[in-house]
């Protein structure tokens, strides 16, 4: 979905664990390259080029990824990203994010407990193949080299403008963006859209959700007349003073 000149919403349907997951990689473009950010679940990189394509943005122009954080629906297929590019890619990521995105520390929400529970939850027609690549999948998730570092406040170049918001609490070093031309937020995993309505992160997902809330506090500094959020897409119904309710349920 075009949300304005040079700013897209990417809508990808995936078989995650006997559900359908349905996430939302942004892709940013102009006559300099492409930008994507957060490249989704392994195994997704047809998936993501053949959605470049039909905005008319080819594989070949995606110059930069940026990861959000580093959760596995967001950094799992960057290594196919890497490996697949005609030329060098930047990757940027925070500096409190960059040790799990290089796999030089384990990504905080896979442990040995939360392995076994995921595939427990498997269906029960699941293949044994296919439950032991799963495992091991969790048990050696994919990575990639941070190139670059995305400091709080940090605004990059090109694409009209994206603006980096350090958005802690979901992950330790979770950053969200903002797009100046467009006015739109990119909210990653900080907020969610569920049935037509926006809400903050999830609790159960966060690492520390009191933080995760005062975060959304950042988003004030902001003219935001768009979000969107990784998982529930497109939100766009009076979104300053929406946040702003959500942001002063955590005082």
């Amino acid at each position: 979905m075009r949300i304005a000149n040079g700013i897209y919403m990417l809508e990808l349907s995936v078989p995650v664990m006997g559900r359908i997951d349905v996430i939302h990689p942004t892709l940013f473009s102009d006559e300099e390259g492409a930008i994507l950010v957060d490249t989704g679940y392994p195994g997704l990189l047809p998936l993501i080029q053949k959605a470049m394509e039909e905005h008319n943005v080819p594989f070949r122009h995606l110059k930069t990824i940026i990861i959000t954080h580093q959760d596995i629906d967001h950094i799992g297929s960057l290594p196919d990203f890497i490996s697949k590019s005609p030329h060098k890619l930047d990757i940027l990521a925070s500096e409190i994010e960059k040790p799990y995105i290089q796999g030089e520390k384990m990504l905080i929400k896979i442990t040995p407990e939360s392995i076994e529970q995921a595939v427990a939850s498997l269906p029960a027609d699941i293949s044994p193949e296919w439950r032991k690549a799963f495992r091991s999948a969790l048990e050696n998730p994919p990575k990639g080299p941070v190139n670059d570092i995305l400091d709080d406040g940090l605004e990059l170049a090109g694409c009209g403008g994206i603006v980096v918001i350090h958005t802690p609490g979901h992950t330790p070093g979770h950053v969200s963006l903002y797009h100046k031309q467009s006015k739109t937020l990119i909210a990653a995993d900080a907020l969610v859209v569920s049935e037509g309505q926006l809400l903050g992160p999830i609790p159960e997902y966060s690492v520390n959700y009191e933080l995760a809330m005062q975060s959304l506090k950042k988003f004030s500094e902001y003219d935001i007349d768009a979000v969107i959020c990784y998982h529930g897409g497109l939100y766009t119904d009076n979104v300053n003073q929406r946040i702003a309710e959500l942001a002063a349920s955590s005082i």
